[in-house]
């Protein structure tokens, strides 16, 4: 028996069946579970199934699937048989997307109510800062307060005679 030198990563296990690359087969199962799906599809297994019965049930010489169509039941059950756990395949691969999708949805959503909280601070900061701030109508009324002082101080040293200076 051969020791092994580095026995630091576990041996790789020997896989004895089919290898097949996931992600691809689920493609796949999505592209046939697509096509399942669609009103074409069921537009075409209905007519091979009336061509089959009627080909069946007309033709003597030629008929290889006989009144109760056993064939024929056995070809749906086995079209059923894996359909149904492709469409399951592509709904949980679907399912997973959907909640990757509502996962960075979620995401989105913290960080944006992040920001509107940040930016309602900061908008009642500025709305603060502007309650200090002087407007053109509060500089016009102290203009004015103070041209009127002016204009008396004025009309007092007119109305008061001028005293000689000694």
């Amino acid at each position: 028996m051969k020791q092994r030198e580095d026995l630091s990563t576990p041996r790789q296990r020997r896989r004895v069946g089919i290898h097949y690359d996931p992600d691809a087969f689920g493609q796949f199962s999505e592209a046939i579970a697509r096509w399942l799906g669609t009103a074409r599809f069921l537009v075409i297994q209905t007519c091979v199934v009336i061509v089959w019965v009627i080909f069946n049930a007309v033709s003597d010489s030629a008929r290889f699937d006989k009144y109760p169509f056993i064939l024929l039941t056995l070809a749906l059950s086995l079209q059923a048989a894996y359909a149904a756990p492709l469409i399951l395949l592509a709904q949980n691969r679907q399912e997973d997307r959907d909640r990757e999708q509502l996962e960075i949805d979620r995401a989105v959503a913290a960080r944006t109510q992040a920001d509107t909280e940040y930016l309602a601070r900061e908008l009642a900061g500025v709305r603060m800062a502007l309650t200090s701030v002087v407007t053109t109508d509060d500089l016009r009324e102290h203009l004015e307060s103070l041209t009127e002082m002016l204009e008396r101080l004025v009309e007092q040293q007119e109305s008061t005679p001028n005293e000689p200076s000694t």
